[in-house]
């Protein structure tokens, strides 16, 4: 992944093109629709939250959600594994579909979505347990390990997908929270990823974590979107064109518009996306 750490400090057009990484260049080859949301709706009781979102996305690719705070991104982020199930005062409506398949039917059980959609959240939040335990908890309780040497060689091969392999081989049995933060957010990715998901979310996954620990998960995120549809809330421009092959901008519960993030960043369709890739809001 390209290294290049673009400036923000420009405005108009200069300023978004000159934010573009390379993540952009593969936007046409992302591949087919993974996830397709129609005429999705969300209220915590009176107060509507999102209106009538729709949207596809990409399979084996990075989307981002680009907005102000409050514009009901990461809103959405939680409607793909319904997250939104566990508060009580929260309602859906519309389509999401994962593979043509509607996640919010009766048929569908939560906790066997939750496996084939990780969450990785802002705030690392390994268990309070080593870090072997960490990465073998899914696994184990999904019984998708029949003894220990498959349950050595998962939590390995997730540790290594996860970048964190080297680092830690010698102290699986170390607790996870004793790693630095960018550690314990890779160790969530390796936890999300143990259990042979199809899509990876992350809400904000570097917002806690220092530049060269971002760095890092960026990295990363550029190498697991060769095997995993990633969606990834963010509130960094930079970020978003320096990871994303498409970009979704959200404004005040709506999708205001999404595409290529090339396109988004240096020639939206809609003045609010470049009222706000501009830094005139948000």
């Amino acid at each position: 992944m390209t290294t290049y750490r673009p400036s923000l400090a420009n405005s108009g057009n200069s300023m978004t093109s000159s934010i573009l990484g390379h993540a952009h260049l593969s936007a046409d080859k992302a591949g087919s629709t993974k996830i397709h949301a129609d005429k999705v709706n969300v209220f915590y009781g009176e107060k509507q939250a999102l209106f009538d979102v729709s949207l596809d996305i990409s399979q084996k690719a990075v989307t981002s959600f680009i907005g102000p705070s409050g514009c009901g991104k990461s809103t959405f982020l939680r409607c793909i594994n319904r997250m939104n199930d566990t508060i009580p005062i929260c309602k859906v409506e519309g389509t999401i579909e994962i593979d043509g398949q509607d996640i919010n039917t009766r048929s569908i059980d939560p906790v066997v979505l939750r496996a084939r959609v990780g969450m990785v959240f802002q705030k690392p939040n390994p268990f309070p347990k080593s870090i072997y335990e960490n990465v073998a908890y899914g696994p184990r309780i999904h019984g998708l390990a029949t003894g220990k040497d498959e349950l050595d060689a998962i939590v390995e091969s997730s540790l290594r997908r996860a970048g964190l392999w080297d680092e830690v081989a010698d102290r699986l049995l170390q607790p996870g929270t004793g790693l630095s933060g960018g550690q314990q957010q890779r160790l969530v990715i390796a936890r999300a990823i143990a259990v042979g998901p199809e899509v990876i979310l992350m809400d904000e996954p570097c917002s806690a974590l220092d530049p060269i620990a971002t760095a890092k998960i960026e990295e990363l995120i550029d190498e697991l979107r060769e095997q995993f549809c990633i969606v990834i809330v963010t509130h960094s421009m930079a970020q978003a064109a320096r990871v994303s092959q498409r970009t979704a901008f959200f404004h005040m519960g709506r999708l205001v518009e999404s595409g290529p993030t090339d396109e988004i960043f240096t020639n939206p369709k809609d003045t609010r996306t470049q009222d706000y890739i501009t830094g005139r809001f948000g």
